[in-house]
Formats: C-alpha cells, sequence, structure tokens
C-alpha cells in the first residue's frame, strides 16, 4: 500500500513538473518572438502581405495559412468576426504557408486575383469549394477552375498574371518566414508578435483581447 502511495505522489510531483516546464517554455518562446518582432518586424508582416481592416489599428493579427488546410477554413470566419467585433483595432495580415499539394497553385491564383480587386472574393471561393478541389485522400486543386468564375474573375487575365515570378518570390519568402517563426502546421497565428502557443478559438480570442486591452 505504501508502495502504491509512493508512486502516485510520484506521478503527481511529475506532472506538475511537466506542466511547470511546458508553461515556462511557452513564456519563453513567446519572449523570443516578441523580441524578434522588434528587432526585424519584416519577419511577420512583409510589405506584398495581404491586409484586412483599418492599416491604421494597432492590433496586428498575423495568420499564415494555406488554402488547402480544413482547419483554415474553419477558423476564416471567427476570424472575420474577430474583425467586426472590435471595428478599426484590429488588421489581419495574411502570411502564405502552402503546405498541401496544389496549395502554391492556389497562392498564385489569390495573387493573381489581388491584380484585379478580387482576392477576398477569391479566398472565399477557395474555402466554399475546399471540399471538392482539396480533398486530403485525392487532392484535384485543378478543380477550382471550374468555381473561380464565382468571384468574379476574367480567367484569361488571371492565368497570364498567376505566372509573374514575383508571386514565386512571394511564396518564397513567406515560406522562409514561417520557417524562422517555426510554424510547421496551418493556421499559424502572431498577435503583435506573440505567438498563440495553446491552439483553439477561445485562446486566440483571448490573445486578441488581451492585446487590444493593452494597446488602447
Amino acid at each position: 500500500m505504501k508502495k502504491q502511495y509512493f508512486v502516485l505522489i510520484a506521478l503527481i510531483i511529475l506532472a506538475l513538473l511537466f506542466a511547470f516546464g511546458s508553461n515556462l517554455y511557452r513564456q519563453k518562446q513567446t519572449e523570443n518572438y516578441e523580441s524578434m518582432a522588434k528587432a526585424e518586424p519584416s519577419v511577420l508582416i512583409r510589405e506584398h502581405s495581404q491586409t484586412l481592416g483599418d492599416d491604421n489599428a494597432k492590433v496586428a493579427l498575423i495568420e499564415f495559412t494555406d488554402p488547402g488546410c480544413e482547419t483554415c477554413s474553419a477558423f476564416h470566419p471567427f476570424v472575420k468576426q474577430l474583425l467586426n467585433a472590435y471595428p478599426g483595432k484590429i488588421k489581419l495580415v495574411v502570411r502564405y504557408a502552402p503546405f498541401h499539394k496544389g496549395a502554391d497553385q492556389m497562392v498564385k491564383i489569390l495573387e493573381a486575383a489581388k491584380k484585379q480587386g478580387k482576392y477576398w472574393e477569391t479566398l472565399e471561393v477557395m474555402y466554399r469549394t475546399q471540399d471538392q478541389w482539396a480533398s486530403h485522400h485525392k487532392p484535384q486543386p485543378e478543380l477550382i477552375w471550374r468555381f473561380l468564375p464565382q468571384a468574379g474573375l476574367d480567367l484569361d487575365k488571371l492565368r497570364e498574371d498567376m505566372t509573374d515570378p514575383a508571386i514565386a518570390k512571394i511564396i518564397e519568402q513567406d515560406l522562409a518566414d514561417a520557417k524562422v517563426l517555426n510554424v510547421t502546421k496551418t493556421p499559424g497565428f502572431f498577435v503583435n508578435g506573440k505567438p498563440l502557443t495553446s491552439f483553439g478559438r477561445e485562446q486566440l480570442q483571448r490573445l486578441v483581447e488581451s492585446e487590444i486591452k493593452e494597446m488602447y
């Protein structure tokens, strides 16, 4: 009986030490990224980055996203809700981490659509039809062309513009920044340089609200 008691105590102590170590690691990680953001802010926000919201907003919500990512699609309405809940206070910054098969082509389409002023309309179409072209069992990214007219795009111009070498450089730069920031899956969120270390909607909302409180 005594042996079982000591084993139980040891397990509790180990669990507490693990929890303490995890919290300490997350805190250190946050501090490191904040320092990096201050020293080299461009690693989070590049001149080419697509944004949504007031440019003068004091809270930047940076999202490393992949158009073929189901979780990115699921989080998209929630992110828009956050922007609508705090008008003028949050700016969404889109960065690319096209890890899924064919996702780099989707990014090229998005960047080409930007030249037609149809970036967000195109992204909405991609997310809405994602299950039809981005199946993890059998991805067929070429099927997206069936749905792109819904965004009001000139498809001939789109095909021409998406071959612009500058777009390939955008993808290359975003992937390089994602590597520096240790973004290995999507969506990857940062709020004014602070990483979302514990993933979830409530956690993201708390991080955003905490930063709004601090900045305003």
